[in-house]
């Protein structure tokens, strides 16, 4: 499987910032999972404080206006079957409750800083209209709630605006739980089966005014009956255990037991005046009134008053999640804390770790190198000295540099002994083979002036000229090792002597064309490298062309020098190829190891010695040039005149065979 590559442009490029991404990633994700256990432990905060809201400004209001409605339908209804001051003082008693808990309710909704629409779709509405209902409970009192009144409109009307409270209730009550309550389906038919009780005193106080219950009354009791019944019990098992409690008291008691027996009773008699006569609803209205009160406060303890009693910083509301919060908080500033100061030295480390390797390549290395080539003695364990192999990763690496910079220098060492040791070997070499060759040409000049044979004669300057590149070769070994050739003059050469010299020293002379020379002459302590340079380079010209062409040997007087050119008319060599020439002719070193075209590096040692410019460059004809600039400083004007003339004019053809050492007056050459 491949694995997609990250764009270049996203990628880190510096160390710190590789390391800070690879930090920050766990650092990052864990700050993600704090912040989802924050924002939800704060839902939770800001659940309980809203239902704590909605609770003191609409649940409990309602609830208490809803309670204040089921008593002043108890005291109307009793009111109106039997008018007597003592039901009218009741009656009064439960108007002003109920006027005191549409106050509260009204306020309540005009204050509300919950969105109802947000609560609940509906709920706008059906808080209009209780408001209606509560604004217009004057009216339905002097509809209902006079001598005469039928009880059962008065039942339904009052009936109707408790049906309208428990719907506003369900409405809230649907956003309302929290771990400190039960769940609100349970709380709203606790509610209800208390509202069938509630029902059930009313219609029985309706009854007992008259002494008798018609067969709607009776119907509307069985039903009532009927829905406490199917919703108390089953609803009490639904709750929490702490609120069941509550619950269980009330029904275990005497009142209830009370209330059941009359139930029983009146369902069982069916209408008529036996049902509730005075005999048989004893003790009833102190038993229902009993009940109600527990329902209404088990219901509180189970639904609104527990939700206004929790503590939204508490554990009962927090929690595990409380925890997970704090913990989570603690752990992402230890985490920032540790990837701080973890990232933060291995940073340092790195960039430590970089620095030297940098310093090494780039200064201390390359300075004990360039010491160890100019024959100066490096101190290794001064240079790099060795760490042992301790600590972690990072200075283990760093250890491994220095074992590397140590071989690298003990490399450099033993190959600067190794050439110092070919240079002495070649100076050796060298001085002997000069001493001889000194020696073979005296002889040969002795028997040429001795020879009257021209067959002969021919053949001693043929060896004078084979000696003579022997010589040249033995003064090559020399010049590499970096020292001076014995030969030099002490006065000026004329330049066109100069060129004949070094033609004179390859061995295919006779092909090589000089042509038109300025009338200069080279500084004497310059003659010698300049004669060996350019026979260097005149005779890798004669050797890479082909035998029946010739080689142009030209000269011309600039502005900062004489520029001297030796073309050939060969197969040319290709841009690499020249480049790399090039390269060996002006690089600042030599490598005596390199076996390769020595003459190049010969001609490199002498260009630096004499501050000459030399560059091969290709020729239009295919072969190559090789281009001389020899400095104003190493030239004068004034033509020194010597005992052989230039016959020609200064054009020497080479035409004739002539001993090498016959080329250049000998008055004024020295052996130094």
């Amino acid at each position: 499987m491949r694995v997609p590559r990250t764009p270049a442009r996203l990628r880190p490029r510096s160390v710190r910032a590789k390391i800070v991404s690879l930090l920050m990633l766990p650092i990052v994700s864990l700050m993600a999972l704090w912040g989802f256990a924050a924002v939800t432990t704060a839902s939770s905060i800001g659940d309980l404080e809203r239902a704590k809201s909605v609770n003191s400004e609409l649940l409990t209001p309602v609830g208490d206006f809803v309670t204040a409605l089921q008593a002043e339908r108890t005291a109307t209804l009793a009111y109106v079957a039997a008018p007597a001051s003592r039901s009218l003082t009741a009656l009064e008693t439960a108007r002003s409750t109920t006027d005191k808990a549409a106050s509260v309710l009204l306020d309540g909704v005009n204050a509300s800083s919950s969105d109802a629409e947000l609560l609940n779709a509906g709920l706008p509405s059906r808080l209009e209209r209780l408001q209606s209902d509560a604004g217009g409970l004057t009216a339905l009192r002097s509809e209902v709630g006079v001598k005469g009144a039928a009880p059962s409109a008065a039942y339904t009307k009052y009936s109707a605006i408790i049906e309208h409270g428990f719907s506003v209730t369900g409405a809230l009550t649907g956003d309302e739980t929290t771990d400190a309550t039960s769940e609100a389906r349970v709380v709203l038919e606790l509610s209800r089966a208390r509202e069938a009780v509630a029902r059930e005193r009313a219609l029985l106080a309706a009854g007992g005014g008259t002494g008798t219950l018609s067969g709607s009354q009776y119907a509307l009791f069985v039903g009532a009956v009927a829905t406490q019944r199917e919703l108390l019990e089953p609803a009490v098992a639904d709750l929490k255990a702490e609120h069941r409690a509550a619950y269980n008291t009330v029904l275990k008691g005497d009142g209830y037991a009370r209330l059941v027996a009359v139930e029983d009773q009146v369902r069982d008699a069916g209408p008529g005046a036996s049902a509730v006569s005075a005999d048989s609803l004893k003790g009833w209205d102190g038993a229902v009134s009993g009940v109600l009160a527990g329902l209404t406060k088990a219901e509180a303890g189970a639904g609104t008053a527990a939700a206004a009693k929790a503590n939204p910083f508490g554990w009962d509301t927090l929690g595990a999640s409380g925890v997970a919060v704090v913990l989570g908080l603690v752990g992402v500033l230890l985490s920032l804390l540790v990837s701080v100061l973890v990232g933060r030295g291995l940073i340092v480390e790195l960039l430590d770790l970089r620095n030297s390797a940098l310093e090494v390549a780039g200064r201390r290395l390359p300075q004990a190198m360039r010491r160890l080539h100019a024959g100066q003695g490096v101190d290794i364990d001064a240079e790099a000295p060795m760490r042992r192999l301790v600590g972690d990763e990072l200075a283990q690496v760093g250890t491994a540099l220095t074992a590397v910079q140590r071989a690298a220098l003990k490399a450099a060492s033993e190959r600067a002994e190794l050439l110092s040791g070919i240079s002495g070997v070649y100076v050796s070499l060298a001085r002997r083979s000069q001493v001889l060759l000194h020696r073979q040409l005296d002889l040969l000049a002795t028997m040429e002036q001795r020879q009257r044979d021209q067959g002969e004669l021919q053949d001693l300057y043929r060896v004078d000229y084979l000696a003579t590149r022997m010589r040249r070769h033995s003064e090559s070994l020399l010049i590499l090792s970096g020292i001076a050739p014995g030969r030099g003059w002490r006065t000026p050469i004329a330049l066109a002597d100069v060129l004949r010299a070094a033609v004179a020293e390859i061995e295919n002379a006779t092909r090589v064309q000089i042509w038109a020379v300025p009338r200069v002459s080279v500084a004497g302590g310059s003659v010698a490298d300049v004669i060996h340079l350019l026979a260097e380079l005149v005779e890798n010209a004669a050797a890479f062309s082909p035998p029946s062409t010739q080689v142009q040997l030209k000269a011309a007087r600039l502005r900062d020098g004489v520029l001297i050119e030796v073309e050939d008319s060969g197969f040319g060599m290709n841009e690499d190829a020249m480049a790399e020439a090039n390269r060996k002719i002006q690089a600042q070193r030599v490598d005596l190891l390199d076996a390769k075209q020595i003459g190049l590096f010969v001609v490199n040692r002498l260009a630096e010695r004499q501050g000459l410019r030399v560059e091969l460059r290709p020729t239009p004809s295919g072969g190559v040039t090789a281009a001389v600039l020899i400095p104003e400083s190493l030239l004068r004007d004034d033509m020194p005149v010597h005992d052989r003339a230039v016959g020609d004019g200064g054009q020497g053809h080479g035409r004739s065979l002539a001993p090498a050492s016959a080329l250049i007056p000998r008055q004024r050459f020295s052996d130094g």
